[in-house]
């Protein structure tokens, strides 16, 4: 019993057996109770968690089939509705003790099989900002793969033996699923809402794609869980976005909520980390698996058309294609309990698309956690955290994960299980520090809280592509990029939330690329990814008014922009500097002009704003000398 309800010594032994019966009530719905007092197999709970069930576990004993959910849309043009081809996995007791279970759902354009990523069916990034680049070719048709029942067996061994129906789908124009890939379109949307609507006796499947034969799914509790990383973690959000009913909770795992911030910056094309020269109409025909004779169709009307016309690698500017397959646009209806996960280290899918859409749906007043780590791109959550989610959302039991910390931070050298919990992301503490950046940025110039001094010069550095980030943050000195830095901490630095850039810059050429670093220094050849860089950003300057319409610069005219870099938390050491490099093309990321265009940056009118926990009076503390 909680100690703040005292008894006498003689009520010790009601007292116990009064505690243990409120525990195995909260524990476990009154139902359940009665089903396992008559021998039957029940999802049984602990500390707030789903336990494995020894009747749940024989994996000879899971019902698998398959079947296709119709939708509402022809994305296809065929004249009949778009089918999702689905397979379930179930207890037995599902079918022969009449148990109803929730679902944990994982839908994905991959399941099917992928296509080449050779560099030879990427876009050429070797030419010059506003040319027409040069022509790519499109890879071979991905093979047809039609393994039924499964799609995939991932979460099976997970969530089964705890008393969850494991579902995957396929994505439309992918696999046995119907329709046209649209890579963010509102198909994609509207495929896994259809699924939960199956899920919750709404609407048909059916257990052939052209069919009429109907499959009902008169064991689900109507309850649904969506899960899954990168491309799989944006789904949930996708279908999310829907409102759909029973859709209860969702843990997005590094996932895209925009696909013009994965493929443009700040107006400026980019690429994502690993993939240079990718672009969304190369991931169409990386994930265009479906029906080999609604192929061409396909490739026609959305890659060949609606992609070609609006994806603009010209000017790399934000328009209505965009818009469109931005989720951040899309949260009316949004409703679902979010669980989200991300890597400040990840390049590829970028920690700002997982909050972005957490600091929407924080005024929203949707049920939120965060868990963020310091690594890259990948597909962890301690199993805790999402079973606690999982297990308060979908099997309704009371285990109080609303009070549990908003935000979960793996520290630098922590283990990914082991995260530390605070009030919420970015931390609570956290206040802007403004720095000001003094001469001296070919070799390394100063970085210090903004005071009213005598006016700075303008330095100028001179682009080269052919060297690499890690190459200048090295150099003692380059005429490449400009690199400012902190006096050696004293103390160690917390940094958590975003950064942001005002620059007053000027270039010799209409157009130019601008690459930010701010990193840790010494920059050293350490392959941990927190070591070395602590964020990044990258900025169009011919879109210093507006990310929709962008202007050729007047060569060595003086422009004012301002712009984010990736959000971060991060504790930098003792002995360590903060250091601001600021260069123009970065091979890692953009495209590749001839070198010799110079940036100049005025000093005078450039400052970077951090966000420091404990504010400014920390930051002074650690840098004073």
């Amino acid at each position: 019993m909680n100690s703040k309800y005292p008894h006498r010594p003689t009520d010790i032994l009601s007292a116990s057996v009064l505690a243990f019966f409120l525990i195995a009530t909260l524990a476990t719905p009154i139902n359940a109770q009665e089903d396992k007092d008559q021998g039957k197999s029940v999802p049984q709970f602990k500390d707030g968690e789903a336990q494995e069930v020894e009747g749940f576990k024989n994996q000879k004993d899971w019902i698998t089939h398959d079947l296709w959910v119709q939708t509402d849309f022809d994305s296809d043009q065929d004249g009949s509705p778009d089918r999702m081809h689905v397979s379930v996995t179930r207890q037995k007791q599902t079918d022969t003790e009449g148990l109803k279970v929730p679902v944990v759902y994982v839908t994905s354009p991959y399941f099917a099989g992928v296509s080449s990523t050779s560099k030879e069916y990427m876009w050429n990034p070797n030419h010059e900002l506003g040319e027409v680049p040069p022509d790519r070719n499109n890879p071979p048709q991905i093979k047809t793969k039609t393994q039924r029942p499964f799609i995939s067996q991932s979460h099976l061994k997970t969530w089964v033996p705890r008393g969850f129906a494991v579902v995957h789908s396929c994505s439309p124009g992918t696999g046995l699923s119907q329709g046209c890939p649209t890579v963010g379109g509102i198909n994609e949307s509207l495929a896994p809402k259809a699924v939960v609507d199956w899920l919750c006796g709404r609407t048909k499947g059916f257990t052939t794609p052209d069919g009429q034969d109907e499959v009902r799914a008169d064991w689900c509790t109507g309850k649904v869980g969506m899960t899954g990383t990168s491309y799989n973690g944006t789904l949930p959000i996708a279908a999310a976005t829907t409102g759909v009913e029973g859709l209860e909770a969702i843990i997005p795992i590094a996932p895209n909520t925009s696909y013009y911030h994965y493929y443009r910056a700040n107006g400026l094309v980019r690429h994502p980390g690993g993939y240079m020269g990718e672009d969304i109409d190369v991931l169409y025909n990386f994930i265009h698996s479906g029906d080999p004779e609604k192929r061409e169709h396909c490739d026609c009307e959305v890659r060949d058309k609606e992609m070609a016309n609006n994806q603009d690698r010209l000017t790399g500017d934000y328009n209505d294609f965009w818009a469109g397959r931005d989720y951040a646009n899309a949260l009316d209806n949004y409703k679902a309990a979010t669980l989200m996960a991300h890597g400040f280290n990840d390049w590829n899918v970028m920690p700002s698309h997982t909050i972005r859409i957490h600091e929407k749906l924080k005024e929203k007043g949707v049920p939120l956690q965060t868990y963020l780590h310091q690594g890259g791109h990948r597909g962890y959550v301690p199993m805790k955290l999402m079973n606690r989610w999982f297990t308060r959302y979908l099997h309704g039991i009371e285990n109080d994960v609303e009070k549990d910390s908003k935000a979960w931070v793996v520290r630098e050298n922590d283990r990914p299980q082991n995260p530390t919990p605070y009030a919420d992301y970015p931390n609570p503490d956290a206040a802007p520090v403004i720095l000001m950046l003094g001469e001296g940025g070919k070799t390394t110039g100063s970085l210090k809280l903004a005071k009213k001094e005598k006016p700075q010069s303008k330095e100028t550095l001179t682009d080269d592509v052919q060297l690499s980030g890690k190459k200048l943050a090295q150099a003692a000195e380059s005429d490449h990029r400009l690199l400012y830095a902190t006096a050696p901490l004293k103390q160690p630095i917390h940094l958590s939330g975003t950064s942001t850039l005002k620059i007053r810059l000027a270039s010799n050429k209409p157009a130019a690329n601008l690459s930010v670093w701010l990193v840790s220094l010494p920059f050293s050849d350490s392959p941990k990814l927190n070591e070395n860089i602590i964020t990044r950003g990258w900025a169009d300057p011919q879109n210093n008014v507006s990310l929709t319409e962008s202007a050729p610069l007047v060569p060595r005219e003086f422009y004012e922009l301002s712009f984010e870099l990736e959000p971060d938390d991060q504790i930098i050491p003792v002995g360590q500097k903060i250091g601001l490099m600021i260069f123009s093309s970065d091979r890692d990321f953009t495209l590749w002009p001839d070198p010799g265009t110079e940036l100049t940056v005025d000093l005078s009118n450039t400052t970077l704003e951090i966000p420091v926990v404990g504010g400014s009076e920390a930051f002074e503390q650690a840098v004073s000398r």
